[in-house]
């Protein structure tokens, strides 16, 4: 029987209270979170450090180490650009260039609700530059024109009815 005296959780510390169990590796425990609220939020730094039995320097060094993590919401629309060498070597900063004037935005800027750009490095897809991601889709060989194309077709989804 619950103590009716007992604090609630906090939704941060019932977030990792679900995730983080005995054996589970940081960067699972992460995930889960993530995948659970759409970002890490920032209040579960200081209770995942404690439940893990690390610092806060070492959970916020892997959140902002690794690229898929986000510590706010995301943008309804999500354009991840690859910059790593292979896809510069065949055009992506003219394409982010590109993409920067089409969409008024900025990559790795602050974002709005309906867009965010950010650089990301490396896809996998080294052989396919340049390569992005659109709302977790992969995209390969990707053009100004073909760029345009998809994110107009992101852009219509969204608003799309549920």
């Amino acid at each position: 029987m619950d103590n009716p005296a007992a604090p609630a959780a906090s939704a941060p510390e019932e977030l990792v209270r679900r995730h983080a169990k005995s054996g589970a590796s940081l960067i699972a425990v992460l995930h889960a979170i993530q995948d659970e609220a759409g970002f890490i939020p920032p209040e579960t730094v200081a209770p995942l450090a404690r439940a893990m039995n690390l610092s806060r320097a070492e959970v916020h060094g892997v959140i902002t180490y690794y690229h898929h993590f986000r510590t706010r919401p995301a943008a309804r629309v999500t354009v991840q650009l690859c910059r790593a060498e292979s896809c510069r070597s065949m055009g992506t900063e003219a394409l982010a260039q590109h993409i920067e004037a089409r969409t008024g935005c900025r990559f790795d800027a602050e974002h709005g609700p309906d867009l965010g750009l950010e650089s990301v490095y490396c896809l996998g897809q080294c052989a396919l530059s340049p390569a992005m991601m659109i709302n977790d889709t992969l995209y390969a060989k990707v053009t100004p024109q073909k760029f345009d194309a998809l994110i107009d077709a992101a852009c219509a989804k969204q608003k799309e009815p549920a």
